[in-house]
């Protein structure tokens, strides 16, 4: 325990939380003040803890499981949890007086060889009676009556000989109706016990807690208390190997070989203590408050790579010559091809590993040809000036914007501070240095976006890849894509016109990289990240184009926004009047803002740095530096302002380099022509308003004339722009399901839109993904993306050790994640929700108040449910109980009012980028700690200190849109409640905190202790949490099946077929576009060869084309049956739509989604209160059948 003279600078975040663990144990589970506590006047046993009690075994209920509800008061145990002493009533709050189905007996299952007789087990636990205090007095001066405990238990030998259930034994002579009993079945080799302490005394008249037992625990040792005889789930003497039929399985069983089952709990978890270089475990106790510390994966050691050159500015640099350049990088790939033959050695030398060599051969296969491409694709940076010149401009625009992020970072939390001092302080290889793991990523994909005619650009349509990145979340994958996107920029713009005749498509401008998501939250994040690096990106631009070198072309960089009018604004029109509603507001955010502060210098954005023009039908943000020395302030920046584009219309006539959206903008493709110039599509080009289509906008149809400081200026006919050259899917673990099923048949389309054709060949975009969480990943692949798959780094023998990663026990200098978990068995949710809460905020606070700004991560709990139904619940208890709780005298250390957030579906869109903000906040002892509340509660006018500072949040209520993309490093503190119903959910979900190591973070699971999933999880805690990879569920997306193609066909084929030449575009297009002939029956083709490889199934694949074909048949069909007007994609005036959306009459054959993610429109029930039938009684009855009737 920390000594309360420690002065603040003493502790670290690590040690604090060790505290608050420490404090939160003693408080749910106890004893809080020793083994002979007594308990305050007025307080029972059974309402101060709640974990690690044990009721009379006949006053629990046996309501069967099929039919318990935790809220029904009719099931619960009709025991009292309160005292029978009218003068030391409790005033116990509501949320530890609920009645309680709780355990009579736990205990624990675990396997010893057969060889072994006997084992020895210690039961220990704590007994409570009613006595006179010797501490409490009355005001009269009389002794209280209080509860005090009592030490009791005792060890019992085990003899393990006989296969039965043995005699119970009671190891505590002064209870003997509570016993020890065994059940023990020999099996092979092994011998399975089962091992239970079980409350059989009588529940008394009065005073139940008499008989309960509380702060239980087992432990079980050899006889000699020092024998490893328990054996692992795997042991590598006794052990069975998975089946090789599931190579996956098999690999993952290797990797993870280390991880050992000892032993399961019942009603508890298990810890198990294993002596150095053994196997099996010595000693095995039961715990009802688990901890498990996830292993950290870090960067991999550079001490095998002599030479290596990480810092970004320093491969930048035109100094470094081109042998040394090459030189610098080349210890990734000797140094990772020399780890790997040291790792082979081990195939043969350790039999354990030996045992797996079916699935350790081929993961040695796949690193050797990592190790292979990556020399040519440093071969490829020495023989390729270009190549070379664009690496060089990626890591120089890569290091300022890891600078500038730095900057920003910290003027959001200092703005008074000089940015030319935060730029001198943060401008260090420390802060601009990439990880191995990133820029070997880097360099496999470079050869793909320079020379479709490499070895490894993977060039036809049947053998295109897909690169995933798998890391940890928080382990810097965003950079490592971000390099990417600024290679891709460079490259395309210094290789210029690339092609001839009808295959020219001009590279100088138009979107070079896709970068997609599924969650709008994500977009919301990412995109100041991303805007970041295009101001980095912009800067170079301009610095080179000053210096004389037209190459990089007078068009900016830029990234847009593409994520939907709940998001932002879909026209100009509607984008001015956000705008102008804006003007006079402080926070702006949403809409055309979607910026919390300028991404070059961190300026706060407002109202008022947004601008329209009229003429060019613009919406610039301007950075509002009051030095105006920003390179995007209005007045430095020649009217052009920050390079980001959030209005839809702007986006598709700017076609900016990268754009970022959500997978739902992909059902616009059908209904949209003004998509088009994104995948390169367009016949000119506007000086003053972009890129043009045959269709194009009314504003925009001739000549402008001059005005309004704008010169006149006539459309030009214009070559077809590069399509997107880079496709980046984060977070590929959210692809899948039904939004997975019609992602992947829409990818059918985006594929053939973002290639090109170079010497008669297609030539597909490079396609890299990520993710923290993956199984059955190549299957996914195939099913979304028809392509194979390349896992970055790959995993060999060990769990997180990759060479480029490492995985390292958790300690104070590598801290990581630690989970903790809570089952209250009998106790309702809603109850141990409340009491937790409510512990986690006083204790918080009492560790703030003693040391500051170290606690400040545990002083925000994110609390993350499953569903928003629970969440809304606790919106209300913790405005009500915990509020309540935390302000009356029941509590030690007092908290004001919780300040609450919520992060979920139901949240509007412009409040996302506020919440993440508000989350940034951090608490001050100033204004935050108990003696500076109590001095605003006795001193009113000091409050005016408070005037202009935001509260910090002292609760953020989340459900699945927090799992990813939320990046606040000081958040430490996080509540589960109820296990995520996938793996991957609850591991990206709980990654949320503790991403700084500095401030490591601590998770507490909350199980249902009623619903058997919950239950299971928590009984085996430590192994769950020790084996996060092994437990992740394969995903399943289904494309071609009969459902997704009776959703999403028509769709796609309507969208490929308009987006296949400028002419085709224009509406009514429909009417006369051409429905036979080689294009589509290339069209056809290519949808019959992606299902039949993504099905297996040729005959299935075959149905797919004959599907198509009927729907092409009846657009024929439609042509000629219609009586007047023309046929166009969706119906307009004196136009007959092709096209019908969900919401109009039903589905049927020609009927397009508008949103992958909801492809039915959404029906309202409203009730109806003039309806007075409401009142009145039913027509049925719950009546039984008379005899001879049917039910």
């Amino acid at each position: 325990m920390i000594s309360e003279a420690a002065s603040a600078g003493d502790r670290t975040s690590y040690e604090i939380r060790e505290e608050l663990e420490s404090l939160l144990e003693r408080d749910l589970h106890g004893p809080w003040d020793g083994l002979e506590e007594e308990l305050p006047p007025g307080t029972s046993p059974a309402e101060r803890y709640v974990l690690g009690r044990l009721v009379t075994r006949d006053a629990s209920s046996q309501a069967p499981e099929d039919t318990w509800d935790p809220d029904d008061p009719s099931l619960v145990d009709r025991e009292v949890v309160e005292s029978v002493d009218d003068d030391d009533a409790p005033e116990a709050p509501a949320a530890v007086r609920s009645g309680s189905m709780a355990a009579s007996a736990l205990g624990l299952s675990f396997a010893v060889p057969a060889d072994v007789s006997a084992v020895m087990v210690t039961a220990e636990w704590g007994r409570y009676e009613r006595v006179q205090s010797e501490v409490h007095l009355t005001e009269q001066g009389k002794p209280r009556k209080v509860w005090r405990r009592r030490p009791a238990g005792g060890a019992v030998e085990v003899r393990l000989e006989v296969d039965a259930a043995l005699d119970p034994v009671p190891p505590d002579p002064d209870q003997p109706e509570v016993t020890l009993r065994t059940v023990v079945r020999h099996r092979g080799a092994r011998r399975i016990v089962d091992v239970s302490l079980v409350n059989s005394q009588a529940a008394p008249a009065t005073m139940p807690d008499t008989a309960r037992l509380y702060q239980v625990h087992l432990t079980v040792t050899g006889l000699d208390g020092n024998a490893s005889i328990f054996l692992g789930h795997n042991d590598p003497e006794l052990g069975d190997l998975p089946s090789s039929r599931d190579p996956e399985r098999l690999h993952l069983a290797l990797l993870h070989r280390a991880q050992r089952s000892y032993a399961h709990g019942r009603q508890c978890a298990v810890d198990a203590e294993v002596h150095a270089d053994e196997v099996r475990a010595w000693l095995l106790r039961t715990t009802c408050f688990p901890a498990a510390d996830v292993r950290l994966t870090v960067p991999g050691d550079t001490s095998g790579m002599p030479g290596l050159v990480l810092d970004m500015a320093r491969l930048g640099s035109a100094e470094l010559a081109r042998d040394d350049l090459v030189r610098a990088l080349r210890p990734l790939a000797t140094g990772y091809r020399s780890w790997i033959a040291e790792q082979a050695h081990r195939i043969d030398d350790e039999p354990e590993i030996g045992a797996y060599e079916a699935a350790a051969r081929p993961a040695f296969d796949r690193a050797r040809d990592i190790a292979d491409r990556l020399d040519r694709a440093l071969d490829l940076l020495r023989d390729d000036g270009i190549a070379r010149e664009a690496f060089r401009f990626a890591n120089q625009a890569m290091a300022l914007q890891r600078v500038r992020g730095e900057v920003v970072r910290a003027r959001l939390n200092a703005p008074e501070v000089q940015l030319g001092r935060l730029l001198r302080e943060k401008d260090v290889p420390g802060n601009r240095s990439w990880r191995p793991f990133q820029l070997a990523f880097v360099l496999l994909c470079l050869p793909g976006l320079t020379d479709p005619g490499h070895q490894d650009a993977y060039r036809s349509a049947d053998d295109g890849e897909v690169q995933l990145l798998f890391f940890p979340t928080g382990g810097g994958k965003t950079e490592a894509y971000l390099g990417l996107t600024a290679y891709t920029f460079a490259i395309r713009r210094l290789q210029g016109v690339v092609g001839s005749g009808d295959e020219a498509r001009d590279g100088t401008d138009g979107v070079a990289v896709l970068m997609r998501y599924t969650l709008r939250l994500l977009t919301a994040q990412q995109f100041q990240r991303a805007a970041s690096l295009v101001c980095a990106c912009e800067w170079l631009r301009q610095e080179r184009l000053a210096a004389g070198d037209g190459r990089w072309g007078k068009t900016p960089f830029r990234v847009g926004l593409w994520v939907g009018s709940s998001v932002t604004p879909n026209t100009f029109v509607e984008a001015k009047r956000q705008v102008d509603d804006a003007q006079d507001r402080e926070n702006a955010l949403g809409g055309p803002l979607q910026l919390v502060a300028c991404p070059w210098c961190g300026s706060r954005l407002t109202g008022a740095s947004l601008k329209t023009d009229k003429l060019k039908r613009r919406v610039m943000v301007f950075c509002s530096d009051p030095e105006g020395d920003c390179l995007y302030t209005e007045r430095r920046s020649d009217g052009e302002g920050l390079p980001v584009l959030t209005v839809d219309e702007e986006i598709y006539r700017l076609t900016p380099s990268l754009v970022i959206s959500t997978v739902d903008k992909l059902a616009q493709l059908p209904w949209k022509d003004s998509v088009a110039p994104l995948f390169g599509l367009v016949d000119s080009h506007c000086e003053r308003h972009g890129w043009r289509t045959p269709t194009f906008e009314d504003f925009c149809k001739t000549r402008h004339p001059a005005g309004g400081g704008l010169a006149a200026v006539s459309p030009q006919p214009a070559m077809r722009l590069r399509p997107p050259d880079l496709v980046i899917q984060d977070e590929l673990h959210l692809i899948s399901d039904a939004l997975g099923s019609l992602v992947g048949l829409y990818e059918t389309v985006v594929d053939r839109l973002c290639s090109r054709l170079v010497g008669g060949v297609q030539v597909r975009p490079v396609l890299v993904a990520s993710t923290a969480t993956v199984r059955r990943a190549r299957d996914q692949v195939e099913q979304v993306f028809a392509r194979d798959l390349t896992i970055f780094p790959p995993q060999l023998l060990d769990a997180g050790d990759t060479f480029f990663s490492r995985s390292v026990a958790p300690s104070e200098d590598t801290p990581s994640r630690r989970y903790r978990g809570v089952c209250a068995t009998g106790e309702r949710l809603k109850s141990i929700e409340i009491r937790l809460v409510t512990a986690l905020l006083e204790h918080g606070q009492a560790l703030f108040d003693r040391y500051g700004a170290a606690a400040d991560p545990y002083l925000t709990v994110v609390d993350y449910f499953t569903s928003t139904r629970e969440l809304a619940g606790m919106k209300r208890l913790v405005d009500d109980d915990v509020a309540d709780r935390l302000a009356s005298r029941q509590v030690r250390t007092r908290r004001r009012r919780p300040n609450v957030a919520e992060l979920t579906s139901r949240m509007p869109s412009s409040r996302i980028a506020g919440t993440l903000a508000e989350l940034d906040r951090t608490f001050d002892q100033r204004f935050d700690s108990s003696a500076a509340l109590d001095e605003f509660r006795q001193n009113p006018e000091s409050r005016s200190r408070m005037v202009g500072r935001a509260q910090p949040l002292d609760v953020l209520l989340a459900t699945s849109m927090l799992q990813v993309g939320v990046d606040v490093p000081r958040l430490g503190l996080m509540v589960v409640t109820g296990q995520p119903k996938n793996s991957a959910e609850y591991i990206q979900a709980t990654s949320r905190v503790g991403r700084d190591p500095r401030r490591p973070g601590l998770v507490v699971t909350l199980y249902q202790w009623s619903r058997p999933r919950d239950l299971a999880h928590y009984e085996s805690f430590g192994y769950d949490h020790s084996t996060f990879g092994m437990r992740v569920e394969g995903l399943t997306t289904t494309p071609f099946s009969d459902r997704a193609l009776d959703r999403g066909l028509s769709g796609i084929l309507a969208a490929a077929v308009r987006h296949s030449a400028p002419s085709s575009l224009p509406n009514t297009a429909a009417n006369d576009v051409p429905l036979t002939g080689q294009a589509v029956t290339d069209l056809l083709d290519a949808l019959e060869q992606r299902a039949a490889r993504v099905l297996h199934d040729a005959p299935q694949a075959a149905a797919v084309r004959q599907a198509a074909q009927h729907r092409l048949d009846s657009w024929v069909h439609k042509r000629k049956v219609l009586k007047s007007g023309r046929l166009g994609y969706e119906e307009a005036a004196d136009v007959s739509g092709l096209l019908h959306r969900p919401d109009e009459d039903g589905w049927d054959l020609w009927s397009a989604p508008m949103s992958l993610r909801e492809v039915e429109p959404e029906i309202v029930l409203q009730l109806d209160r003039r309806d007075r039938s409401l009142e009145s009684p039913p027509a049925w009855s719950y009546d039984r059948p008379s005899a001879g009737g049917t039910s």
